[in-house]
C-alpha cells in the first residue's frame, strides 16, 4: 500500500488490484478530512493496522463511508463493524446487490445506508450541513455503475470511482515489484483507458459504450461535474491527476461537453 497525502486535507491510499484476475487495474481509497474535522473515506480498502494507524493520526472521526458506485463496497463490512455509527453512503441497488450476495458470502453483511442516490431524488439530496459545506456531488445515474462523483471544495479536488481511468497503475503497483503495464490484458485495456496523447479509446468507450443507454442524462451530468473548479481528480483506478485534471477531464469528455461532431 502507498499512503500519500495530497494535501493537508486529502489522503490516498493506493493499492495493486487485478480485474477478472488479468487486468492491473489497481485500486484506491481517499480519505478527506474536513473543515469540521470529521473524515470521509470514500472507495474504502481493506481495513488494515496501517490503515486504522493513519486515521488516528488524522483525528480518528470517521463519520462518513461512501461506496461511490456498485462496484466499490468490497470492505465495506469491515468498516461497518469499525465505525457503526459512520454515516453511509451508496447509490440504489447496492443494498439489494449486497443482500443477495450475503446470501452465498457471509462476510457480506447487512448495512443501513443512510443517504441513497436515486436518479428520481439527486436534484434534491442532501447528506448533512457540514459534509455539504465542504462537497459538491453528482449522481451519474446513466453510468451503469451508477456513480457518484464527489467534489472537495477546499482543495479543489474530484473523487471518482469508475467514471475516468488514468491508467497505467503505475503508482498503485510501485511496491510490488511488477510492471504496472505488463499483460496482454493489461496493456490492451490499459490502452483503452488511457488519458495520453487524444485519449481516443477512452472517449470511445465513453460515447460508444458506457453513455450509450441515456446519452442525454450522461451529459447532464458530466456537463455539471465539468462546471466544477477542481484542479486535480482522485480515479480509483490509475495513478492520480495533480494540477492538470481539469484539463484532462475535458480532454477525455470533450464529446460530451461540447457535442460530438
Amino acid at each position: 500500500m502507498v499512503i500519500r497525502d495530497l494535501s493537508p486535507n486529502v489522503t490516498t491510499l493506493s493499492v495493486p488490484f487485478l480485474r477478472f484476475g488479468k487486468i492491473k487495474f489497481g485500486g484506491r481509497a481517499t480519505i478527506v478530512r474536513l473543515t469540521s474535522g470529521s473524515l470521509a473515506v470514500f472507495s474504502p480498502v481493506a481495513l488494515t493496522p496501517t490503515v486504522s494507524t493513519k486515521l488516528q493520526s488524522l483525528g480518528g472521526r470517521v463519520a462518513y463511508i461512501a461506496a461511490p458506485d456498485l462496484e466499490h463496497h468490497i470492505f465495506l463490512s469491515d468498516w461497518h463493524q469499525a465505525y457503526p455509527h459512520a454515516h453511509f453512503i451508496a447509490p440504489e441497488g447496492l443494498a439489494e446487490k449486497r443482500a443477495k450476495q450475503s446470501q452465498t458470502d457471509k462476510k457480506v453483511t447487512n448495512i443501513t445506508f443512510q443517504t441513497i442516490f436515486t436518479a428520481k431524488d439527486k436534484a434534491q439530496i442532501k447528506i448533512s450541513p457540514e459534509f455539504d459545506a465542504d462537497f459538491e456531488y453528482e449522481f451519474v445515474d446513466a453510468h451503469p455503475n451508477k456513480e457518484i462523483v464527489f467534489f472537495y471544495k477546499p482543495d479543489k479536488t474530484l473523487i471518482e470511482a469508475d467514471l475516468m481511468f488514468n491508467l497505467p497503475a503505475t503508482e498503485q503497483y510501485s511496491r510490488t515489484g511488477e510492471d504496472a503495464s505488463s499483460g496482454w490484458a493489461t496493456k490492451l485495456f490499459g490502452h483503452l483507458q488511457s488519458t495520453k496523447g487524444t485519449a481516443i479509446w477512452q472517449k470511445r468507450m465513453l460515447w460508444y459504450g458506457f453513455s450509450r443507454a441515456d446519452r442525454p442524462g450522461f451529459d447532464r451530468s458530466v456537463r455539471r461535474i465539468g462546471s466544477w473548479g477542481f484542479e486535480h481528480i482522485v480515479p480509483c483506478h490509475g495513478d492520480t491527476m495533480v494540477g492538470n485534471g481539469k484539463g484532462l477531464f475535458e480532454k477525455v469528455f470533450e464529446w460530451h461537453l461540447k457535442g460530438k461532431q
